[in-house]
């Protein structure tokens, strides 16, 4: 019989830590399979975050490296600079990326840095305790926000690929979901194409995913997902934004 669907070689098979219904797991895989697939699971490097993936290196069997919160471009551009036969990628959260991050992810996007970033975007902080994130909607409701994020007192969610898209550096952003299984298919492209931009020298490439946090949103799983779908889809249209 022929197989169609096996476990990833990049893809550790031990347990993970992430809450049920969590996205990670999903984007895990994706970029697991896409190494493999590429061949390049030899040359990758992934500098993991602070945040839910901090331990991302105990499941993905290539190297990884830790950066400080806010840092993995700053981390990653110096990576690739000394070692431009590798392809290095980043995986960062909305926090990591879009809040103490945000100097180190314009600036590297501005340079035309040649890198892969996969930015998972679940709307809060999942690993401190539900805070507001920059990516948190308005009315949202989380740990620092109990009456809902309102645009006066704390503005209104950032969008990473709108605010990248005008840098002339920037050759490819992509918003992606991970709520239904034909979206999870949309992904992995979006994620492969990123990957091969990077091997085929052309620039910087950030993949958003849009990731549910049902234990942070107080939903089930099967309500995260649907929340995804009907609310955040809204706030952030998928598709390739350049």
């Amino acid at each position: 019989m022929h197989k169609i669907y096996t476990h990833p070689k990049s893809l550790r098979k031990v347990p993970t830590h992430y809450c049920p219904g969590c996205g990670h797991g999903i984007a895990h895989r994706l970029i697991a399979e896409t190494v493999d697939e590429l061949g390049i699971r030899g040359r990758v490097i992934g500098v993991t975050p602070v945040g839910c993936a901090v331990v991302a290196y105990d499941y993905w069997d290539f190297d990884c490296c830790e950066a400080a919160h806010g840092r993995a471009l700053a981390v990653a551009a110096a990576l690739k600079r000394v070692r431009p036969q590798n392809i290095v990628f980043t995986y960062q959260g909305d926090g990591d990326l879009a809040a103490i991050g945000t100097a180190e992810t314009i600036h590297a996007a501005n340079r035309g840095e040649n890198l892969t970033v996969i930015f998972i975007n679940n709307a809060i902080y999942g690993m401190t305790g539900g805070q507001m994130a920059p990516t948190t909607l308005l009315g949202q409701k989380t740990a620092t926000t109990p009456q809902g994020r309102e645009e006066r007192l704390h503005g209104a969610p950032l969008k990473i690929c709108e605010i990248l898209k005008i840098l002339p550096g920037v050759k490819y952003l992509a918003r992606v979901s991970l709520h239904a299984p034909p979206e999870v298919v949309k992904a992995k492209k979006a994620v492969s194409r990123a990957f091969r931009n990077q091997m085929e020298n052309t620039g910087f490439s950030l993949v958003e995913v849009l990731s549910p946090c049902p234990t942070y949103w107080g939903l089930s799983c099967r309500e995260a997902l649907d929340w995804v779908r009907d609310v955040m889809v809204k706030e952030f249209p998928l598709g390739r934004i350049k």
